[in-house]
């Protein structure tokens, strides 16, 4: 199984970066899957980079803020009318699994901006996540779970083949955003990569109300608690110093630690 972190930024894009796009892959003997989690604001760009947009397997999206879902209206316009592989010049609807909250939708449609009644149920195939309840994309089992936000949110843990331990698996969990809870602790027990947010910092962002996000400290507690092997911190503003939030992860995690680049691959 491997990791890249296509886009890392948090809230919006950076000046190097794409917001939260998080692409997952792994063989099962006879090809390789791929499936994208969070498609923010100019992900899509950078996707293109690591994977051919049409041959996705599943998108699968932690909440409806745009810099988690934005660039789903651009991956329509690419499976619709892409000149060789859309469905409006091959005839061949691609109805690809997006897996979200509920009301996804309804939000891509508004979000592209679609006539009322119009949809986009020819290119995709929306899934609502149900706690819990694991869904297969080929030999990965995707198990989502909620998480503390606003909105509705989830975080996700992913199990697929080991690139590196033939014939074992490989273990990931994405935070999706979210304040300390118990739900990504226990979904992070003995984690073999724990992808992170840790937006916020511990002093500077005491003022905004709990439950928007993690610190790096309040991360690293996560990650100590929950015995995480490796931790990879994400989602950072362009005004926040990655090296003061893996200051602060320090202070409770003494694991591997690093923050994560746009580009960055990770083999589990």
């Amino acid at each position: 199984m491997r990791l890249v972190t296509v886009g890392v930024s948090g809230s919006f894009p950076g000046p190097d970066s794409p917001a939260s796009t998080y692409l997952v892959q792994a063989y099962d003997g006879e090809r390789d899957w791929s499936v994208v989690l969070d498609l923010g604001n100019g992900g899509l760009g950078a996707l293109q980079r690591y994977v051919d947009p049409a041959d996705l397997d599943a998108v699968g999206l932690s909440h409806l803020h745009p810099d988690h879902c934005a660039d789903l209206s651009g991956l329509y316009v690419y499976l619709k009318y892409h000149p060789e592989r859309g469905g409006t010049r091959t005839g061949v609807t691609r109805h690809l699994p997006v897996y979200g909250p509920a009301g996804t939708r309804e939000r891509a449609a508004a979000m592209y901006g679609l006539d009322p009644g119009e949809t986009m149920d020819a290119e995709y195939d929306f899934r609502t996540w149900r706690p819990g309840v694991p869904v297969q994309v080929g030999p990965l089992t995707i198990e989502p779970f909620e998480v503390f936000h606003p909105v509705e949110a989830y975080g996700v843990r992913v199990t697929g083949p080991s690139s590196l331990r033939p014939g074992e698996t490989a273990t990931l969990v994405f935070s999706g955003d979210t304040d300390y809870c118990e739900p990504l602790v226990e979904a992070s027990r003995d984690v073999d990569l724990l992808l992170c947010e840790a937006a916020f910092q511990e002093g500077r962002d005491d003022v905004v109300e709990r439950g928007i996000h993690l610190t790096g400290r309040r991360a690293g507690k996560v990650a100590a608690a929950a015995g995480a092997k490796r931790v990879v911190l994400t989602h950072m503003t362009s005004w926040s110093d990655p090296e003061v939030t893996i200051a602060e992860a320090r202070e409770q995690y003494t694991g591997p630690l690093e923050a994560a680049v746009p580009g960055g691959v990770y083999e589990l």
